[in-house]
C-alpha cells in the first residue's frame, strides 16, 4: 500500500496549541480533541465532567454510566481521567458516531494509510449524478459538490470492512464534513436551513483531508497524554434494564434530552439521507424516534398517544396530580393554537419514559451512588413545566435517597419579542442513592 508520507508529515506539524483543552460550556467541546470529530445538539462542557469525575470519583475503581451518551462527551472525559465507563445511545446513527470515537487509540499511519487511499479511489470515481436524488440533498448542494461528496462515499463502500477501526473513522471524517461542504444553513446544532445561505462552503476532498489531518493530531494528542482505553458504548434503551450492569456503577453523569420539543431524529436527518439509510423526514420515527425517549411533539402526535393512558400508567404515581394538572391545561391551550400541537401529551410520555429509566438505573447504581444529570425546564405554549422537580420525584420513588438542584443558568432571555416569555433554567439535578 502507498504510504500516507504527506498526511503524516502534516499531521505531526500541526500546533500543539490545537490539542489543548479548553473550560467552558458545550460549545468549548467543538474545539476540544476527538470531541469535536462529530457535533452533536445536546451535552455539556468535558471540563466540568473530568472535575466531576475527579472530585466524586476513584480513579481505577469508581465506575461511570451515562445512560444518554449522545456523541461520547462523559465516555472520553471518562478516559482522559481513568476511569472505566459505559455508556447508553439509542439513537443509532449517534451511537455510530460516537463508537467511531471511541477508536482514537487505533494506529495513526495505518488511518492516514487508509485514507490516502481512499482519496485515490475516490478522484477516479467521480461519476454524473442520478436523476433520483433525494430532495433534501438536491436543496443542499451543487451538483459538483453531491458527485465529489458522491465519490467519497463510493470509494469508503470499497473499502469497507465490518468492524475495522480504521473504517470506522474514515466513515465518522465523511460524516463529519457533509454540513460545512452545503452551502445551506447547516450549523451543527441545528436543524438544516435549505433557505438560508451561506457565505461559503467547502471543497468535499479539501474538508475531508482537513477533518483526517485533524483527527490524527487528536488521537496522536490522546495516546502520549494518558487516556486509557476503558470505555464502552452500547447502542440501548436507557428505559430497558441491563442485568449486565446490575449493582455495578458508581456515578452517573448525563444529559438527556429536556421536554422542549426539539426533534434529536430531524437533528442528523441531513447525514442520514446522504448515507440512505432514509429517504425523507417521513422516515425518521421509524429509522430513530421510535427508539429514543419522547421529548417532541412529532413523537407524541405520530404514535397517537392517549393522554389518559399516559397519566394511568403508575410508573408516575409520585408527580400524577401535578403533572395530570399541566397536561390538561396543555390539552386546552392547544385548541386555542393554529398548530395545535401534542405537547399535553408529549409532557406526559416524556416523564413516563424517565420514570422507567431511574427504575432501571437504581437497579445497576450501587448504595450511595450519586447521579449529575444536566437538564432544563420547559413551557410549552406558555404552561411551565418543572422538569428538575418532577425528575427530582420520579427518581426518589425509584429508590434513590434524595435529590437537589444547582442551577447554572437562565434560559428563553436572550430574545426580547419571544411569543414565549416564561423565565426558564438549567442546571444540575444531582441524584443521592
Amino acid at each position: 500500500m502507498k504510504q500516507a508520507s504527506l498526511f503524516i508529515e502534516e499531521a505531526e506539524n500541526l500546533s500543539d496549541s490545537r490539542r489543548l483543552a479548553r473550560s467552558g460550556t458545550f460549545t468549548d467541546n467543538m474545539k476540544l480533541p476527538l470531541h469535536r470529530w462529530f457535533r452533536y445538539s445536546a451535552g455539556f462542557s468535558s471540563e466540568w465532567a473530568v472535575d466531576v469525575l475527579k472530585e466524586y470519583g476513584e480513579r481505577g475503581k469508581s465506575v461511570i454510566l451515562d445512560p444518554f451518551a449522545g456523541s461520547g462527551t462523559t465516555l472520553l472525559a471518562a478516559e482522559q481521567a481513568g476511569f472505566k465507563s459505559y455508556g447508553f445511545e439509542s439513537h443509532p446513527f449517534v451511537y455510530r458516531a460516537a463508537h467511531a470515537k471511541l477508536f482514537w487509540h487505533s494506529d495513526v499511519k495505518s488511518f492516514l494509510n487508509k485514507t490516502e487511499l481512499l482519496l485515490s479511489l475516490a478522484s477516479k470515481s467521480i461519476e454524473p449524478l442520478p436523476d433520483n436524488n433525494a430532495p433534501l440533498l438536491v436543496k443542499c448542494y451543487t451538483r459538483e459538490t453531491l458527485q465529489r461528496l458522491f465519490s467519497l462515499r463510493t470509494a469508503y463502500a470499497n473499502l469497507k470492512k465490518d468492524g475495522e477501526s480504521e473504517c470506522e473513522l474514515l466513515w465518522l471524517a465523511i460524516t463529519s464534513i457533509i454540513r460545512s461542504c452545503s452551502f445551506v444553513g447547516t450549523a451543527q446544532w441545528q436543524y438544516v436551513l435549505p433557505n438560508k445561505r451561506k457565505l461559503s462552503a467547502k471543497d468535499p476532498f479539501m474538508a475531508f483531508k482537513q477533518k483526517v489531518l485533524e483527527m490524527a493530531s487528536d488521537m496522536r494528542f490522546a495516546q502520549n497524554n494518558g487516556f486509557t482505553k476503558d470505555a464502552e458504548i452500547l447502542q440501548f434503551d436507557s428505559r430497558c434494564e441491563n442485568n449486565s450492569l446490575k449493582n455495578t456503577i458508581d456515578l452517573v453523569i448525563t444529559s438527556p434530552p429536556y421536554p422542549n420539543n426539539y426533534d434529536y431524529a430531524d437533528a442528523t436527518r441531513l447525514e442520514m439521507t446522504f448515507w440512505g439509510e432514509i429517504n425523507g423526514w417521513g422516515d425518521l420515527h421509524n429509522s430513530v424516534r421510535q427508539y429514543i425517549i419522547c421529548s417532541c411533539s412529532q413523537h407524541s402526535a405520530y404514535e397517537k398517544l392517549k393522554l389518559d393512558d399516559l397519566l394511568d400508567d403508575d410508573v408516575i404515581l409520585p408527580i400524577r396530580s401535578e403533572l395530570e394538572a399541566t397536561c390538561r391545561e396543555l390539552e386546552t391551550v392547544r385548541e386555542t393554537k393554529g398548530g395545535r400541537k401534542t405537547y399535553h401529551t408529549m409532557i406526559a410520555a416524556y416523564f413516563n419514559d424517565h420514570a422507567r429509566v431511574f427504575i432501571s438505573l437504581r437497579k445497576m447504581c450501587k448504595k450511595g451512588s450519586k447521579l449529575c444529570y444536566v437538564v432544563g425546564d420547559s413551557a410549552p405554549y406558555g404552561v411551565y413545566v418543572p422538569a428538575e422537580q418532577w425528575l427530582g420525584q420520579l427518581a426518589v420513588a425509584s429508590g434513590f435517597e434524595s435529590f437537589a438542584f444547582d442551577k447554572i443558568r437562565d434560559r428563553n432571555i436572550k430574545w426580547k419579542n419571544r411569543k414565549h416569555r416564561v423565565p426558564l433554567h438549567e442546571g444540575r439535578l444531582w441524584i443521592m442513592g
